[in-house]
């Protein structure tokens, strides 16, 4: 495990893993299109390993669409050549806002599902057949459960996490063909937060966000007035909803964790959760927040958005079993590490 692929990684989680396999020593080639990101990241990627020591694997980039047949096949051609053949690759590409899939559902599926599958018919020819792909908490049943296992019921409700749960069943269908051949992990995220401790990169989306911690952080900023909390009679102790926060870099860890694991295992397709197996509800976000910042965020109540839960936590003891990886930070690091982030990019 020397040369890794990583699609999709000047994103916000895919950024910080390349940072976390690049201190693992280990090369690392960038495919993004650059829809939901920007070439900046890569710089900062490098500035952070520059200010930090970090210079045991080398970085690569290379701008463009998984949806190309053309281009992936001729990136991994290139690397072949180069003598840097990719052993494994972490999927990180896709679109991934909830409430714009539901206005764009041809734009999510195609995106999502054509990249997907041209990208493992490229491993495929090139004998490259261990695969960590992001997936989602978003493909469980909402209605079922407040803590949910690998094996809870899967209804996803809407076109987001209905992309994901086809990718995962193809993904097992393409493990069933060729049982003596391919390794792959489904990582299902939770509610993935915080940054880098250093501040140079974090979550910086070009949609508009619809995800708490994108939004508190600009209503901290100044640059929006008052963040709007969902209801706040929801059967939670505060009224508010719950959900599994998790460190992006503990997150990234996973990833690291992941591949480690495939690396040593037989051939296999599995999925596991990732998250802390804790939950926090949004009053109590707000109130850490302004703690460990020195704030004062103003909100209001509003209505129930369609589709929400009350609560929403990860049962991860399939992750702190299998993958010898547990979640090291806290609310109390979320909070000052987005805010950092956010005032140095926002």
């Amino acid at each position: 495990m020397n040369n890794i692929l990583v699609t999709g990684g000047a994103g916000f989680i895919g950024s910080h893993t390349c940072l976390q396999l690049m201190n693992e020593g280990l090369n690392v080639c960038i495919i993004d299109s650059l829809i939901n990101s920007s070439e900046k990241i890569i710089n900062q990627i490098k500035l952070i390993n520059e200010k930090e020591g970090i210079k045991k694997g080398k970085l690569f980039f290379r701008h463009g669409d998984l949806r190309n047949n053309d281009f992936i096949n001729n990136v991994f051609l290139e690397f072949k050549r180069k003598k840097l053949p990719f052993d494994s690759v972490i999927h990180f590409a896709g679109l991934k806002a909830v409430e714009e899939s539901i206005f764009n559902p041809l734009g999510y599926w195609e995106v999502n599902i054509i990249s997907t599958i041209n990208l493992l018919i490229t491993m495929d020819k090139f004998d490259c057949n261990k695969l960590v792909f992001s997936s989602s908490a978003t493909i469980y049943d909402p209605s079922k459960k407040i803590k949910y296992d690998e094996e809870s019921p899967k209804r996803p409700i809407n076109p987001y996490g209905n992309t994901k749960l086809t990718i995962e069943i193809f993904l097992q269908d393409l493990f069933l063909s060729s049982q003596n051949k391919w390794k792959i992990i489904n990582l299902r995220y939770f509610n993935p937060v915080g940054a880098h401790p250093s501040g140079l990169i974090g979550e910086n989306p070009k949609c508009t966000p619809t995800n708490l911690f994108p939004i508190l952080l600009k209503v901290a900023n100044g640059k929006k007035k008052e963040l709007s909390i969902y209801g706040n009679d929801w059967p939670t102790k505060d009224g508010t909803c719950i959900r599994d926060y998790i460190h992006v870099m503990d997150l990234a860890d996973a990833h690291i964790a992941a591949l480690e694991f495939l690396n040593k295992a037989s051939p296999q397709a599995k999925a596991i959760n990732i998250g802390t197996g804790k939950g926090t509800s949004v009053l109590e976000i707000i109130k850490r927040f302004n703690k460990i910042n020195s704030v004062n965020l103003p909100f209001k109540f509003v209505n129930r958005r369609k589709g929400d839960s009350a609560i929403v936590i990860a049962d991860n003891k399939l992750a702190l079993e299998l993958l010898n990886w547990v979640p090291k930070r806290n609310i109390d690091d979320i909070c000052l590490d987005s805010f950092k982030w956010s005032k140095y990019s926002l």
